[in-house]
């Protein structure tokens, strides 16, 4: 009689690398994927839009790829972007300074600041398995330790500079349409329809930053790391469940 294989066994090892490497990155993947399905939705619903827009103004309609290349579907695009990194970028510095008492959101109510090098593990502080960058004493060190903020803040700023580079010709494309002369891109930057771009995806995302820090203190999510332990005090600060 054939012996019924065991769980694991028949497996090759590149595929059983390929779940490791899935299992062990699933919360990125998750959410790359995810982006990835809404870009596709956007893309589908702002060409239905735009078509929609062209036909009223007795214009012909484009295809999906040509709806792709135009100014305003990368506005749409990076409007989003800019105020999504805005938000981590606000929230990963004023996380340093500012506490929240009671949420998992904040550091503990003693430890505002940037910490000591033993407790950030800096310098003659780090570990064997530390990142090589945060064992040194030079500028490597300082940079490093900024890197996370710096790289977010960077990207909200080339972001934010897409966002009205492509406004401003899709917002030209659209006075050609109808006939009224362009802007300049410096003119554009003082127009109505930047700022309402912009502060319509800032206000929403300080909103939802406000809410989960505030919410954290006193609702809970079992086994995330983003809640506190479930019979934890409300006053409990910087501990994850």
């Amino acid at each position: 009689m054939n012996a019924v294989p065991t769980s694991g066994k028949g497996t090759s090892p590149g595929r059983r690398r390929a779940r490791l490497f899935v299992r062990h990155n699933s919360l990125g993947l998750f959410f790359l994927l995810t982006f990835l399905l809404a870009l596709v939705g956007q893309a589908v619903a702002g060409h239905a839009e735009f078509n929609n827009q062209l036909v009223s103004e007795g214009m012909a309609p484009i295809s999906l790829g040509a709806y792709l290349t135009t100014s305003d579907f990368a506005v749409d695009v990076t409007e989003n972007w800019q105020s999504e990194y805005l938000q981590f970028f606000l929230y990963i510095f004023a996380t340093v300074y500012l506490l929240q008492r009671g949420s998992p959101e904040s550091k503990e109510l003693g430890k505002a600041g940037t910490e000591s090098d033993e407790d950030q593990m800096v310098g003659e502080h780090a570990t064997g398995d530390s990142p090589r960058w945060a064992a040194a004493t030079d500028w490597r060190a300082a940079v490093y330790s900024r890197s996370l903020g710096l790289v977010m803040g960077t990207i909200f700023l080339l972001s934010w500079l897409a966002q009205s580079v492509t406004g401003v010709a899709a917002y030209n494309e659209q006075q050609l349409r109808q006939l009224q002369a362009p802007v300049s891109w410096t003119d554009y930057l003082s127009s109505a329809d930047f700022w309402s771009r912009t502060l319509q995806n800032w206000q929403s995302e300080l909103l939802a930053v406000a809410s989960m820090a505030i919410l954290a203190i006193y609702l809970r999510q079992r086994g995330s790391p983003e809640s506190k332990p479930v019979g934890a005090s409300h006053s409990a600060t910087g501990v994850e469940g």
